[in-house]
């Protein structure tokens, strides 16, 4: 047999590794000057601090958080390229507050409507962006809330895709971290969201220079991204990520009274949680975890792959301990699949304890097996008896 043969069993087995019995400290005062704040550690979703985290306020531009995601969406799943050509409606072109002048007519590619998105915060291009993948703003809006409810952000009501103010428009600090923790499962979204500085344009008469929002991509060591924001309702805002040592966290500060206090508070808390957490990668992304069998499909078997990266977050210094890593498949799984469509699981336990929780999914299509196929299969087996 092959490593498995899916789908029949639950697999079981013991190996070492750390144990993560953390969680958000007690005592711990960060972010005194913000209305909502969140730390959280990416793979496990770990809090590590939390202040009125369900506390629902308007996010301004970091509602362009879930717009990113749904652009990665598209392209992980072949729906889109980077070097796509997205037209500007006159609807795009006349969003007002932070933008890059597109024009009526204007084309640009999928790559720099995302730097757009991402460095300058540009309203014009985010809309461009969800006209062009979901045919309007309002079909895109739909498909934003529908995936914030399949996140479990269900704090959430998003009315447009760019975060101007909008009644009734809002989120959490703690949905904001789900929804980035999503985001950056895409590895390709930092090298846009931790760019400084770039230009759109660049070698004709309408070059335009691009300067990120977020000033700590230069000057916090390991940040690279996500998302800055500011209304006069809003006050100033950030979702921030940084990775080092193999750590990567989310912090977000909602209702900051001022850029610099938003900045200090948010580099306040990455100091915390690199001072006192440490994580231990298992699993990158798509890394194979087993072999499941498919039944009636064009290929026999098709490999159950992690969907996001897997690790596991331990305060510095802790010992080592035993745990359970525990694999579970879909039964009698049927072609058509499609890839990336969740086939199984892949669960850490710690007496009882589910320590990380991972969905499996299918590495590759596997189309239904024609008639002729299926024949000679079955003419196969009688042969060989």
């Amino acid at each position: 047999m092959r490593k498995l043969w899916a789908s029949l069993f639950t697999l079981m087995f013991i190996f070492t590794l750390v144990v993560p019995t953390v969680g958000a400290t007690e005592g711990v005062q960060l972010a005194p000057d913000a209305s909502s704040a969140i730390l959280m550690e990416r793979d496990t979703g770990t809090i590590l601090f939390e202040k009125n985290s369900d506390e629902p306020l308007p996010p301004a531009s970091m509602t362009k958080i879930m717009t990113m995601l749904l652009i990665m969406e598209a392209i992980d799943n072949e729906q889109l390229k980077w070097d796509d050509k997205v037209r500007t409606s006159e609807r795009a072109a006349s969003m007002g507050g932070s933008q890059v002048f597109l024009e009526p007519g204007e084309e640009m590619t999928v790559s720099d409507m995302l730097k757009a998105i991402a460095v300058a915060s540009g309203n014009d291009a985010s809309v461009a962006m969800a006209e062009h993948i979901a045919g309007s703003e309002e079909e895109f809006v739909r498909m934003m809330n529908e995936k914030a409810e399949e996140l479990g952000a269900t704090n959430t009501n998003f009315l447009n895709s760019n975060g101007l103010p909008a009644e009734n428009h809002y989120t959490t600090a703690k949905d904001l971290a789900l929804i980035s923790k999503e985001l950056l499962k895409y590895e390709e979204i930092t090298k846009f969201t931790g760019i400084y500085e770039d230009y759109l344009r660049q070698g004709t008469e309408d070059e335009f220079w691009l300067v990120n929002t977020n000033k700590l991509v230069r000057f916090y060591p390991g940040v690279d991204g996500l998302k800055t924001g500011f209304t006069s309702e809003a006050k100033y805002c950030l979702t921030a990520t940084a990775a080092k040592n193999d750590m990567r966290v989310i912090s977000v500060i909602m209702g900051a009274p001022t850029p610099k206090k938003r900045n200090s508070q948010i580099t306040e808390m990455l100091d915390y949680a690199f001072s006192q957490y440490m994580t231990h990668s298992l699993y990158e992304r798509h890394q194979e975890i087993a072999e499941v069998k498919v039944s009636k499909g064009e290929k026999k078997i098709v490999a159950a792959v992690t969907s996001e990266p897997v690790s596991i977050l331990t305060k510095k210094g802790q010992k080592i301990d035993d745990a359970t890593k525990k694999v579970e498949l879909k039964e009698d799984l049927k072609a058509p699949i499609k890839k990336g469509e969740p086939i199984g699981s892949l669960v850490i336990e710690k007496e009882g304890k589910v320590l990380s929780e991972t969905t499996l999914v299918a590495s590759e299509d596997v189309e239904a097996a024609t008639w002729w196929q299926l024949f000679k299969r079955t003419f196969g087996k009688v042969a060989g008896n």
